[in-house]
């Protein structure tokens, strides 16, 4: 015959076991006749499917007159952009000229079936990749 000291350790250790395979609520009686209820934690839920965010055809450029070139300065283009739920126009405006560098103007690229906004950049050796992304950004040679 077992103790009731040694009834209710066992059936502790049941409960654990039960917890932990995955019961959700369990009650049992010990020796005493007191009932325990086990409750697991917050259950496991697979995170939500990543939204891509889609964004509609840009609306046709715009004509802008390119002012006459400025000493140590860069024109960059008119452009729409993404702002809130619609196109907004952005117009073309003088940036700093960075010595060494050239320029990429902003514009829209449509990519697998959607469209991204590509921001105007500067680039050391004008290959058109990002310095950032660049494993040799001062190579002029590079193709």
């Amino acid at each position: 015959m077992t103790t009731p000291r040694k009834a209710l350790s066992l059936t502790a250790a049941s409960l654990a076991l039960a917890s932990v395979m995955g019961t959700v609520t369990t009650s049992a009686h010990a020796a005493t006749s007191a009932t325990v209820i086990v409750q697991s934690g917050p259950q496991y839920a697979p995170p939500p499917p990543m939204v891509v965010q889609r964004y509609s055809a840009p609306p046709p450029r715009r004509y802008e007159r390119v002012p006459p070139p400025r000493r140590g300065m860069v024109w960059e283009q008119g452009h729409w952009e993404w702002q809130g739920r619609r196109h907004v126009w952005v117009p073309g405006h003088w940036l700093r000229a960075r010595p060494g560098y050239a320029y990429t103007q902003p514009g829209w690229v449509q990519q697998d079936g959607r469209w991204e906004m590509r921001r105007g950049r500067w680039d050391r050796d004008g290959d058109g990749v990002p310095d950032r992304y660049d494993r040799r950004p001062n190579n002029p040679y590079r193709q």
